[in-house]
């Protein structure tokens, strides 16, 4: 066979002549005896599929640690029942006296405000005039200072009395609820029921011969009704003290007047009716 000639004897002139007689016939590419899938080597092999690993269950976190609990002074919030309400009559029953009733609601703690006010505010002005006042509960003002109507309305209220020859030494003053709430909030139902026995009290004690309710807060609270202030202020009203009837009547909030000014004049002829019926009624005995 010619393949076996030209391996017996290969020249370089042969070798040129081969591949001359290759290109001519359109060889481009040499092929071995062993046959290659050319279209399986362009083939690349495909990824191996990524390695996921199980997920490890953490453990579970501790119980939380409770914090100590600090003591203070103050009690624990208590809260308002029925049983804190009868225990607030009885111990304002119990008072004697002015005196006795301040150092029994210092004492008592039947009343959350205690907790977050900063002070007791019990009265001002004269125990035992002929007039008492009574709000619905200190505010900032009177929180510091431990004395009812210290504030801006304290002073409009003190201009008030002014007008129509008194001052503070010619009355006394109160609030139906004695801590200040937080915020200046207005008291809860619950509250100013737990606080009621010892207004009560105050005024019994007091034994005024007028009780000017200052707002509509005090005046529903005192006076047991639902009308509202503009409708119920300037009417003389009975008001049972112990074994007796006072006359008491219900005015605007001096704190109120700040904000509506235009109606000052209701409440200074509210204040009129009062210095008329004082006058009525002649000097106290």
């Amino acid at each position: 066979m010619a393949s076996s000639g030209v391996d017996q004897g290969v020249t370089a002139a042969g070798v040129s002549a081969l591949l001359a007689w290759y290109e001519a016939m359109g060889v481009d590419e040499v092929v071995g005896e062993v046959p290659v899938d050319r279209f399986a080597a362009r083939r690349a092999p495909p990824p191996p599929p990524p390695i996921v690993a199980e997920p490890i269950e953490a453990p579970p976190p501790p119980d939380p640690v409770p914090a100590p609990r600090v003591r203070t002074q103050s009690a624990e919030p208590v809260l308002a029942t029925d049983e804190t309400a009868r225990e607030a009559r009885a111990v304002a029953a119990a008072c004697a006296s002015l005196d006795e009733l301040r150092a029994a609601l210092e004492r008592f703690e039947g009343c959350n405000l205690r907790l977050t006010a900063r002070s007791l505010v019990f009265a001002g002005g004269m125990p035992g005039s002929r007039v008492m006042m009574v709000g619905e509960a200190p505010g900032r003002e009177e929180d510091l200072q431990g004395l009812p109507f210290v504030g801006r309305s304290g002073q409009l209220l003190d201009l008030m009395l002014k007008a129509i020859g008194l001052g503070r030494s010619d009355v006394y003053i109160a609030n139906v609820v004695p801590w200040r709430p937080p915020g200046n909030r207005t008291p809860t139902p619950q509250e100013t029921a737990v606080c009621r026995p010892f207004i009560q009290r105050q005024i019994e004690l007091s034994a005024p011969e007028f009780l000017i309710c200052l707002g509509g807060a005090a005046a529903k609270e005192l006076m047991q009704t639902n009308e509202g202030i503009l409708r119920l202020r300037g009417q003389w009203r009975s008001f049972a003290l112990g074994e007796r009837n006072i006359r008491a009547m219900a005015t605007l909030h001096p704190a109120y007047l700040l904000r509506q000014p235009l109606q000052k004049r209701f409440a200074w002829r509210d204040f009129l009716s009062l210095r008329d019926a004082l006058a009525a009624s002649g000097p106290a005995n």
